[in-house]
């Protein structure tokens, strides 16, 4: 009997105590639970001011001369050097003489024929002086002037018929242009160097023989560099023609500047870019090498109103995010143009509007928000 109390006791007493425990905690309220507050994102804000916005135009190009000359022989002979070595990669001045092909034949002929115009202009001289004496002292100049050592002079002109005919029937004409004829041919064989400049190749070597079309070599003017930059057909419509144009290299250390001459008018099917045309300022000081690439900034229109925001606040290519009385609203804007690092508008937002101009996620409109500025300003307080 003692046993059997002993273990009821204990039982009881438990049950006793739990159903006491579940009594209280009936009787017991309930504490209201508190909604959670929404908390305001904090965000990076640009207030939007509408001003005139120039666009930037980036393209890439090399520097090439803008005389390069291919030299041909016009006469034939032996090659002979000028004032020069005659190899690439040689400076010329204006002037200098590159190459020379033997003219001694060509020489010869022509003092030949200088000294037939002498022997028509002796005979001629005696009918003038008799029929002409007032024109006599024109012509015996002019039969003084004659050399073998200088050009001829031009011959005097003359209105009387008479001593035209004299002059036809001893050949005085005839002869005077055969002798500017092999001048002109005697100038053919001094190849002289039409601008300051450098040689690029050479086809020929002195001592050689050359005919007539014979390439010789080619020259380039370093006076006058131009950059022919392709540009995207899209970006011709918002370049400033009459603008200055800079250009930097990762080759050459410096900047320089030029102006655009010519615009291509026509299209590459290949890479549907127009060939822009532009003159490097400064000639031979600017110091640039023919064939190094260049990166051109050209000039771009200037949009009277417009603003700049970065690609990453723009969403689905047309919408973006402004905080509007504490929250976020989604506004679709007019995207104007796209260039590296920005995207220009001018249309859909207004002055002092507070655009959103850093990446969100899991965001809606209508959710609480405010400026970062804002934010560090109220921490200040």
């Amino acid at each position: 009997m003692k046993q059997s109390t002993k273990i009821i006791l204990p039982v009881l007493i438990i049950v006793a105590g739990f159903a006491v425990m579940m009594s209280l905690l009936a009787l017991r309220e309930e504490t209201p639970k508190r909604p959670p507050e929404a908390r305001p994102k904090v965000v990076a804000t640009s207030v939007v001011h509408l001003q005139p916005v120039q666009v930037e135009v980036t393209a890439y190009g090399r520097a090439v001369s803008a005389q390069p000359v291919q030299l041909y022989a016009e006469v034939a002979g032996t090659i002979e050097r000028g004032a020069i070595r005659f190899r690439p990669a040689q400076s010329f001045k204006k002037g200098d003489l590159l190459l020379k092909i033997d003219d001694r034949q060509t020489r010869y002929n022509l003092n030949s024929t200088k000294s037939d115009l002498l022997t028509a202009l002796a005979s001629v001289l005696p009918e003038i002086k008799l029929d002409f004496p007032d024109e006599y002292e024109v012509w015996l100049d002019y039969f003084d002037s004659c050399g073998f050592d200088r050009p001829i002079a031009p011959i005097p002109e003359t209105g009387n018929p008479r001593i035209k005919l004299y002059l036809s029937r001893f050949g005085v004409y005839k002869l005077y242009f055969s002798v500017r004829d092999l001048e002109v041919r005697l100038e053919k064989h001094s190849i002289h160097a039409p601008f300051d400049g450098s040689i690029v190749s050479t086809s020929s070597r002195v001592g050689s023989t050359a005919r007539a079309g014979t390439l010789m070599g080619e020259i380039i003017n370093l006076e006058e560099m131009e950059v022919a930059v392709p540009v995207e057909v899209e970006d011709i419509q918002w370049i400033d023609r009459r603008g200055q144009v800079t250009f930097t290299s990762s080759e050459l250390a410096g900047v320089w500047t030029g102006t655009i001459v010519r615009v291509g008018s026509d299209i590459d099917t290949r890479t549907q870019t127009v060939e822009l045309y532009v003159a490097v300022d400064g000639g031979r000081t600017a110091s640039l090498l023919s064939g190094v690439f260049l990166t051109a900034r050209l000039p771009g229109r200037t949009i009277d109103s417009a603003f700049t925001i970065p690609p990453k606040a723009v969403y689905e290519n047309r919408y973006v995010y402004l905080i509007a009385n504490g929250v976020l609203e989604r506004r679709e804007v007019e995207i104007l143009r796209r260039e590296t690092g920005r995207i220009i508008v001018n249309g859909g937002i207004e002055d002092n509007d507070t655009l959103v101009v850093e990446i969100m996620q899991g965001v809606a409109p209508g959710m609480p928000a405010q400026s970062k500025t804002a934010a560090s300003g109220d921490r200040g307080e």
